[in-house]
């Protein structure tokens, strides 16, 4: 293994020991790079690695002429079975959610689209992408697919709440079940100016099935979530 390597993990893995703890404060100001430097006794290059893995991460936040600081905690989400809407999930967090719709259109379904659906190629489905907002900072930007003959007309404005909830109020479709695929993914120029980061990034992609309980798919999504934001949880029972 290589030296400096593993000695800049150690540091890392002790800092982000220490702001899990609480000795080191959300919006605190750290140590500089020399004052790591004597802490750990390694060389600045070393802190100055960890430090920057720490940033890509989402553990700390630099500010220019001012220092390095403690970001927020990242929100949680959990990926096992749940009843929790997202803006619940963020409130009992002690956050603030909000969720802007920012396109909602009908557009053609592709090969794929239509054989998921089961439906014909060019057959009229809806589009609609959203950005989630933690603190009015943007957190996720989520393209859904939905066939049009199962949700004509769908509003905008209860879009902006929860999804599931129009599906069954306004359309009788009853969710079953989710499927998940949850990979790791660089923000291309579209997804960094919807998250706000830069170019590059890294996110969690998530691509998500939703069954009616006759089986049938009714909606296909895929949710970019910032990866210095993000943290998701997974239970299970036995």
């Amino acid at each position: 293994m290589n030296k400096d390597a593993a000695l800049h993990s150690i540091v890392k893995e002790s800092i982000i020991d220490l702001i899990k703890k609480g000795e080191y404060e959300t919006n605190t100001k750290l140590p500089t790079e020399a004052e790591f430097c004597k802490i750990y006794g390694v060389s600045r290059t070393t802190v100055r690695t960890a430090l920057q893995q720490l940033t890509v991460e989402g553990y700390i936040y630099r500010v220019q002429g001012k220092g390095t600081f403690v970001s927020e905690n990242k929100v949680k989400q959990f990926l096992s079975s749940t009843v929790e809407k997202f803006s619940e999930q963020i409130t009992m967090q002690g956050k603030n959610p909000s969720t802007k719709v920012i396109s909602l259109k009908v557009i053609e379904a592709n090969a794929t689209l239509a054989k998921l659906f089961k439906q014909n190629i060019g057959d009229p489905v809806n589009k609609l992408e959203r950005i989630r907002y933690v603190n009015d900072v943007p957190l996720q930007y989520e393209i859904a697919y939905l066939p049009w003959y199962k949700t004509p007309g769908l509003n905008i404005e209860a879009c902006e709440k929860s999804l599931f909830e129009v599906l069954e109020k306004q359309f009788n479709l009853k969710v079953k079940k989710t499927v998940e695929h949850l990979e790791f993914s660089l923000a291309d120029d579209s997804i960094s100016g919807k998250l706000e980061v830069p170019n590059g990034s890294p996110c969690f992609s998530l691509e998500t099935y939703t069954y009616e309980s006759d089986g049938s798919v009714i909606e296909f999504s895929k949710t970019f979530f910032r990866g210095d934001r993000a943290h998701f949880i997974i239970e299970r029972n036995y």
